[in-house]
Formats: structure tokens, sequence, C-alpha cells
């Protein structure tokens, strides 16, 4: 093969090496074109003031660079990270703020007002540069307001946090990135209440809300717990029905009145005063009191006072209550010590009481209302066909009790069920290959132009200039053929070129006796005997046709 395509003329050896380079360009370019970028983001959103100090690093470390808009810094993609560390050892760049790194540059005999404020400074700066590691916001600005501490408690004021976000553009701050911000600054500087941050974005728009408990509103996580018993329900409903009418023909909405006010009660009731017996006892005092008798002695203690007793005498009669026989003095009982004896006993019964402390449960549900639409059935009619068929009474009414047991139906508390049975509109059309083609193709004009125009250069280069010449290498010509021998080749196929001619002619001639055709008639069917005897000739030896029509053109006659 090497030898047949040395034999080539050299304007199709110029001709096979040009397409050949052009198709490796072509791809070569489409493989440039469509690789990643060499250079990589190092920086984005940099001040000018941090750019300059950034690009004036990157000069001295000899690392190449690019600067788009925006602040954009791009260096090599295999140095990103090298150059990364090395900035950061710089303190490059600036525009997030200083941190902690600020306390380490203290110096000797500084003021303790100085030394607060730097503590002040690294903490806003330490938060700024937590709130920048969300990927929605561009950068961040804490501003700390820490009052001066104080022993009285009375005169004791809280801090406030306020906090300017600039987020990228076109993206925003769900609530629940905003409420993290809050607890983040919040849980960073002690005694902020969460009340006392404010968030707002580079338009001035303020982010922070705080529902206020005394008014009523929800916060967030009532609202999200609303939002869950509302969906369990709401799947409830649509799992128990979704066997019964396929999937997709059954939806449902629930909708549940939550209330989560709290209140506690404290009471105290007293019973009516119960007889003695089965009251309790609390406390009993017994007092006796002795009383003394005139006849008694007394007086000042002395000889006369301390005279023994007269004799006892046996009196007439006994005082009331004394045995026969018991010695009395001076009247009374020999056991009595004085003339009079009193006693009273106090008895303290326990008062019955009852203290209640009640405490209402928070979050509990006060009405539920659910809304469910089922679709018709598919019934089969008396040729086979799916047709759409309402439900029955019955079937209406087994849907209705499946629904409020799956909801918990209470129709104390004011609950209302509501079943609908309609048929549902068809689904959005299934996109078909066409049409996916040419949404495709509409989305991406430009680029298919681009790549149909590059694969037309390449074929046409494939098969337009590098076939041919490898068709010639595979197949090559025929020898040239001796000037006296392609005469004598070119006599000898005129001459069978007439002789079939005039076999034609007469067969034609024949035909004319016979049929009695006009010349004109005759002049034409050997017309085309001819070219039929010429078609079967090229077919047969092609080369020898092509020979004897060159010669023919290179001739002088």
């Amino acid at each position: 093969m090497l030898t047949r395509f040395n034999a080539l003329p050299n304007n199709k050896k110029i001709l096979f090496f040009t397409a050949i380079a052009a198709v490796l360009s072509i791809a070569l370019a489409l493989l440039v074109f469509n690789r990643e970028p060499p250079y990589k983001v190092l920086f984005t959103g940099l001040a000018d003031s941090d750019g300059g100090q950034v690009t004036a690093a990157l000069q001295q470390m000899n690392v190449p660079y690019q600067i788009g808009d925006g602040g954009v810094i791009s260096v090599p993609s295999e140095r990103v990270y090298e150059t990364r560390l090395k900035l950061a050892t710089q303190g490059l760049p600036k525009a997030g703020g200083v941190g902690f790194e600020l306390m380490d540059k203290q110096k000797f005999g500084i003021s303790q007002f100085a030394e607060q404020v730097n503590y002040q400074r690294s903490i806003e700066g330490e938060l700024a540069r937590t709130i920048e590691a969300v990927a929605v916001v561009e950068s961040a600005r804490v501003h700390l307001a820490m009052p001066k501490q104080t022993v009285f408690v009375r005169d004791q004021q809280q801090p406030t946090a306020s906090v300017m976000l600039t987020l990228r553009p076109g993206r925003i701050l769900d609530g629940g990135q905003i409420a993290g911000i809050m607890h983040l600054v919040s849980s960073s500087v002690p005694n902020l209440p969460l009340r006392n941050v404010s968030i707002v974005d580079q338009d001035g728009n303020l982010l922070s809300t705080v529902p206020d408990q005394n008014n009523g509103s929800l916060d967030r996580r009532q609202l999200d717990y609303v939002r869950q018993i509302e969906a369990d329900y709401t799947k409830r409903v649509e799992t128990i029905l979704e066997p019964i009418f396929g999937k997709g023909n059954a939806r449902a909405q629930v909708t549940a009145n939550v209330d989560f006010s709290e209140s506690e009660q404290t009471s105290e009731s007293f019973r009516p005063n119960s007889t003695p017996n089965p009251s309790a006892t609390r406390s009993q005092q017994i007092s006796e009191t002795l009383g003394r008798d005139a006849n008694l002695p007394s007086g000042v203690p002395g000889a006369l006072t301390n005279q023994p007793p007269s004799l006892a005498s046996a009196p007439l009669t006994l005082p009331p209550g004394a045995a026969p026989g018991t010695a009395t003095l001076s009247g009374l009982p020999m056991g009595t010590a004085s003339g009079s004896l009193s006693r009273e006993i106090t008895t303290n019964y326990e008062v019955d009481k009852t203290i209640q402390h009640t405490k209402s449960q928070k979050g509990v549900i006060k009405r539920l209302t659910a809304a469910v639409v089922v679709n018709y059935k598919m019934v089969p009619d008396n040729q086979g066909v799916l047709k759409a068929t309402p439900l029955t009474e019955k079937e209406f009414g087994q849907i209705n009790n499946l629904v409020k047991e799956a909801v918990g139906f209470n129709a104390a508390r004011g609950d209302s069920v509501n079943v609908v049975n309609a048929s549902f509109a068809d689904a959005a059309p299934v996109l078909t290959v066409q049409d996916k083609v040419l949404d495709f193709a509409s989305n991406n004009a430009a680029d298919l132009v681009k790549y149909g125009l590059l694969l037309l250069a390449i074929l046409y280069l494939l098969f337009g200039v590098v076939r041919p010449i490898m068709r010639d290498v595979v197949n090559p010509p025929p020898p040239p053929v001796p000037e006296d021998d392609l005469e004598a080749a070119a006599a000898a196929s005129s001459g069978r070129l007439l002789a079939v001619a005039g076999e034609e002619s007469e067969e034609g001639e024949v035909e004319e006796d016979s049929d009695n055709p006009s010349p004109k008639e005759l002049q034409r069917r050997a017309f085309e005997a001819n070219m039929q005897n010429v078609r079967e000739l090229v077919k047969s030896d092609p080369r020898m046709a092509a020979q004897i029509i060159k010669e023919w053109i290179s001739s002088d006659e």
C-alpha cells in the first residue's frame, strides 16, 4: 500500500496530508473549547483595597492571575490551594474583618478600655466570618452593643446585636436560615436574648422577626407543628384510599385548628363541718384547776400558822359524792388538795380543704376539617371498554365513613368531612421523542449550529478528499496503454459498436418490412439499440470504455 501511495501524484499527496491535518486540528479545537478552563477562582467579591493587596502579593510570589468582574481573582488551577495557603499566612484577604487574631497583637500596658474594645471587635469579626460561611451570604457585618456591667441588679441592661447581610445576586434567605443566624448570634454573646438581634439585608429590609408571645401570634415551631399535623392526616386519608382507587385517583386536604394557649388555675375548696367521730383530731388540751378553801391555814408563816391541825371528828353527814369511811379534812374528801377542782378539755379538729392546681395542655386540636376528592371508577361496559363511572350511594357512604375514621372524626368538637366524587382532568401529555428533540434543539440552537458546521467540514474532508485518495491507493488505475495498442483497441471497439449498430439496423429493417414503420421510427429504434449496446459494453468493461472516451476527446478529429 505504501508503494501505491508513493505512486500517487504530488498534488494528491499534498491534498491528503492537508485534509488529515485539518481533521486533527478541528478535533483538537473541540477538545480545547470543551475542556475546563486552566484558571480557577481564587477569591470572589473582594473589596478594592483587599483586591489590591492580594494582587500585589501575587506579583511578589510570581503567580499569574486574572481579574474578572465583581472582584473575582483567578489563578492557574494547579496553584489555587497553594496560593490560598500562602496568602492566609499573610492575613489576606481581610474583607471578612479581624477575628481573635487581634488579641495576639496586644501591646504591653494597654488600657482596660482598649482591651475591651479589641475583644468586642474580635467577637464581631468571628461572627461575621461564621455567617459568611452560609452559601447565600456574600458578606456580613456584625455590630454589638455590650453595656457595662454593674453590681446593681435593677440597673442591668441586656446587650443588643445588629447584623448587616449582603446576599448573593438572585438568592434569598428562608425563614430557617434567618432563625439560625439569630440563634447563632444570640448564643455567642452572654445574656443576649433572641429578640435583641436585628438582621437586615443590603436593601435595608428587616429579615428578623421575633413573635410576641403576648399577642398570641405563632412562631415558626408552632406553624411547623400545625403543618406536620395536617400532612399526617392528609397522608392517612390518601393511604387508605389509594388501594381502592389507585395512585393519583384520590386527593385530600386537611386543615387543623390547633390551640396553643396555655393557662394555669389554682383552686382551694372547704367542705362543710362534719361530726367529731369521722373528723381527725388536730390537737387536744386538758386543763385542771385546784381552788383554795377559806378555812385552810393561810397568812404569814410562823408559830401560829404552823400549829398542827385539831383532832378529826366524824361529821354527822358526808359531803355529796364522798364514800362512807373516807376521812375528810375540813369537810372535803382526803383525796382533794383544795376546796374546789375544775377541769377543761379543748379539742381542735382538722378542717377539710382541697387545693387543686390545673394546667391546660398546649397544642390541642380544637377542630379538624377534611376535603377529599375521589376520581370516577373505570368500569368496563358491554364491549369491554373502560368507562368512567361515578360511585354509587353505598360506595360513597363507605368512603365517607373511611375518611372519618382515618382522621378521628369528633362531632363534639365540630369536625367536618366533605367527600366529593368527580372526574379528574387528564394528566399532562407525555412528551414524545420528537417533542424532546425539538425542545433540545430550540434550547441549544447555537451549539448545534456550531458543532454541525464542524461536523460537515470533517465529513467533507473525510469523504470528499481522503476517501477518493485512499480508494486510488487501494484500487490503483490500470497501467497506461501504448498509443498503438490504444488505437487498435479503439478501432476494435469502434468496429464492435458499428457491427452491433449494423445488426440492430438490419433487424429494424426487417421489422420495417414487416410492420412498415416510418423512417423516423427506424432511426429512433436504431439509436435506442445502439445506446443499449453501449451501456452493456460500459458495464462489462468500464475501463476500456473510459480509455476510448479519453481517446476520442484527446483526438484532433
